[in-house]
């Protein structure tokens, strides 16, 4: 552990919080992808059927549970309790091509053939492009209202400190992972344009909005 996780995990944390109170306070899931969130629950179970199989911490065990009942719990919100205010009109994105491409990978290019190393890495290659059906959803829609920018913003900068993370870890303690670094590394690229558009307008006031 160190602050570049720990503020990365709170980060991670503060974005699905920012996610639940919008949809709970608005009752609605206008501008929200359901599309992403359905990547994100497969993410964090692939991930984290590790839970039943061993014991690395209580604070691991306890973000971990946190992240797996509010992934479901969104998913709850979106396509049961609100299902009527989400724009599945525009929420669109093929997922079956970010699903299909991070399963053959994790396949071929992993640390070890075993069923959890397998579901873990094709985590980390999903959760990388994950965000995707959200940033089409925003461009395809034209804008983002502020809450659901704050949302991502979050995420992104989640992402952000952990490369940090990484960074801290290679040279305190002579640890890495390649494979976390190149997709944590790609699915913060995909942020860049939307940090920029975040400072430069969400900040001032402004509405977000994509280029189509």
């Amino acid at each position: 552990m160190n602050i570049f996780r720990l503020v990365g995990d709170l980060s991670h944390v503060l974005a699905i919080l920012i996610l639940l109170v919008k949809i709970w306070r608005t009752r609605s899931c206008s501008g929200i992808s359901g599309k992403s969130q359905v990547l994100f629950a497969i993410v964090y179970t692939a991930r984290y059927l590790d839970l039943i199989t061993a014991f690395i911490s209580t604070y691991n065990t306890i973000m971990k549970i946190v992240f797996l009942a509010a992934s479901y719990a969104t998913l709850y919100l979106m396509y049961i309790k609100f299902k009527a205010t989400y724009d599945h009109h525009h929420d669109t994105f093929r997922i079956e091509l970010l699903l299909i491409p991070a399963a053959i990978l994790a396949l071929l290019v992993n640390h070890a053939y075993e069923p959890l190393e397998i579901l873990w890495t094709f985590s980390i290659y999903l959760e990388s492009v994950a965000i995707l059906p959200q940033l089409f959803l925003v461009s395809k829609t034209g804008e983002a209202e502020s809450i659901t920018s704050h949302y991502l913003f979050a995420l992104g900068l989640y992402r952000g400190l952990y490369i940090l993370n990484w960074i801290y870890r290679y040279y305190a303690e002579n640890h890495y992972d390649l494979i976390a670094i190149v997709a944590g590394i790609v699915q913060t690229v995909l942020y860049c344009d939307f940090f920029y558009l975040y400072i430069t307008k969400v900040l001032k006031g402004q509405k977000l909005q994509l280029p189509a």
